[in-house]
């Protein structure tokens, strides 16, 4: 279990991710974005989370530069995700879209990169692409993201490679039981986006009352309880105050009767579209 906000997680290629990251889903483009990069890697936070369709790829990069200068560590000690926007999707354009990818970052190489959603008639040509830029050595794990068991069955008909990691909309009240289990069954590394459900969990009463248990907030116990089920999670945050809050989820434990209690807040309510269901 992660000690500290260093700890890592191996991928089934031998690839470490860091259990805790920084997501900037909406973050703004420009000094937003850069400060918001900055600041998470001199707390300590060494994972970062961008995508291309989220246009701040550029600022991601320029925060990843101040913020390495300033905490005196190197680009091998960060962890970079990004992924392909679904317009993108197919084999050569897949293989366009992550050296723009890579080029608006200013970095030489992701550590991973992600198919954004699974766009009928089109994500097995484009993991196709993964594949390559991976066997390539351009990239040192690729995964999915929003994909259901059933899409995940489908690509394994024809993969070469598995996917390392599938990241998935996943919070207290939206709890996944059975993508989870067959994720784990598969020796993928299953990761949460929107962990808080963009807010709308702060103020519920039963969180409330765990919070209080161990003088930690809301969005600490969500966070901590991702990490106590083996997922892989990554809050966004602009503010400097909230970013070192999010990361300050090591020094407490939830107990079983906790655990249950949020697993029991599940309504399978998403904040986000259904993958069987997205029009973008």
């Amino acid at each position: 279990m992660a000690k500290n906000l260093q700890d890592t997680v191996t991928l089934a290629n031998g690839v470490k991710i860091p259990w805790l990251g920084l997501g900037v889903f909406k973050v703004k483009e420009g000094r937003e974005v850069v400060d918001a990069v900055r600041t998470a890697i001199t707390s300590g936070y060494r994972s970062i989370d961008t995508a291309a369709i989220y246009g701040n790829e550029e600022g991601v990069g320029q925060g990843i530069k101040e913020g390495l200068k300033e905490a005196g560590i190197s680009r091998e000690d960060l962890f970079v995700t990004s992924k392909v926007w679904n317009a993108d999707q197919g084999y050569e354009s897949t293989l366009a879209a992550y050296t723009a990818s890579l080029k608006r970052l200013d970095l030489d190489y992701l550590d991973l990169y992600l198919i954004h959603w699974p766009v009928k008639g089109k994500y097995k040509e484009t993991w196709r692409a993964m594949e390559t830029i991976y066997n390539e050595a351009k990239v040192r794990a690729i995964g999915v993201s929003n994909f259901h068991v059933h899409h995940l069955k489908d690509l394994f008909q024809d993969f070469k490679i598995k996917p390392m990691v599938n990241q998935v909309e996943y919070h207290p009240r939206l709890v996944q039981k059975e993508l989870r289990a067959f994720c784990k069954e598969q020796g993928i590394q299953f990761e949460a986006w929107s962990p808080l459900m963009q807010g709308k969990l702060l103020d519920n009463p039963t969180l409330q009352e765990i919070a209080n248990k161990y003088g930690k907030s809301i969005a600490q116990v969500i966070i901590r309880w991702d990490l106590q089920n083996g997922v892989v999670t990554i809050p966004k945050s602009i503010k400097e105050h909230r970013i070192i809050e999010n990361s300050n989820v090591f020094d407490f434990e939830l107990t079983k009767e906790d655990m249950e209690q949020i697993d029991a807040l599940n309504q399978n309510q998403r904040v986000g579209s259904d993958p069987d269901n997205f029009n973008f």
